[in-house]
C-alpha cells in the first residue's frame, strides 16, 4: 500500500483531489479530496472514503445515507496529482437529493445557473438535524 501512496503527489495540506465517476454511464458524480488514510481505507474496502476539510476527519460516502460508491476502478492522471475513481453508486451521490452533485447548467444567456438534476432522494428524510 505504501508503494501506491508514494506515487501520488499530494498537496502542501496532504490532500488530492478525487473525481468520482460512474462506472458504466461515465457520469461524473462528485469531487471530493483524500488524504493517504482516506485512500488506504477505499483500497483496503473497495468502498469510498475521503477527507472532509471542514471538519478535519475521515467519512465513508453513504455512512448516513446508505448510498455507498462501490470501487470499480482507480486510475492516476498524467501528473499523478488527481484520482479518478469509477464506481457503483447506491442511491444518489450529491448530499442535496441528486444523483451527481454537478446538477447546476451555466445558462449563459442569463448569467445565471439552471438545475438540470431530477432529485433521487430527499435529502430531509436522510439528514435530519437531531
Amino acid at each position: 500500500m505504501a508503494d501506491i501512496i508514494r506515487k501520488i503527489k499530494f498537496n502542501s495540506a496532504g490532500l488530492v483531489p478525487a473525481i468520482v465517476q460512474d462506472s458504466q454511464t461515465r457520469e461524473v458524480l462528485m469531487m471530493a479530496y483524500m488524504n493517504a488514510e482516506a485512500i488506504e481505507k477505499t483500497l483496503a474496502t473497495g468502498k469510498m472514503h475521503f477527507y472532509s476539510r471542514s471538519r478535519k476527519t475521515l467519512w465513508l460516502k453513504g455512512e448516513t445515507s446508505s448510498h455507498i460508491q462501490e470501487v470499480r476502478a482507480v486510475f492516476l492522471d498524467c501528473d499523478s496529482d488527481t484520482l479518478l475513481f469509477q464506481v457503483s453508486q447506491r442511491g444518489g451521490a450529491c448530499h442535496e437529493g441528486y444523483r451527481t452533485c454537478f446538477f447546476k447548467q451555466l445558462n449563459s444567456d442569463k448569467g445565471d445557473f439552471t438545475i438540470v438534476g431530477e432529485k433521487v432522494f430527499d435529502p430531509e428524510k436522510i439528514y435530519r438535524k437531531k
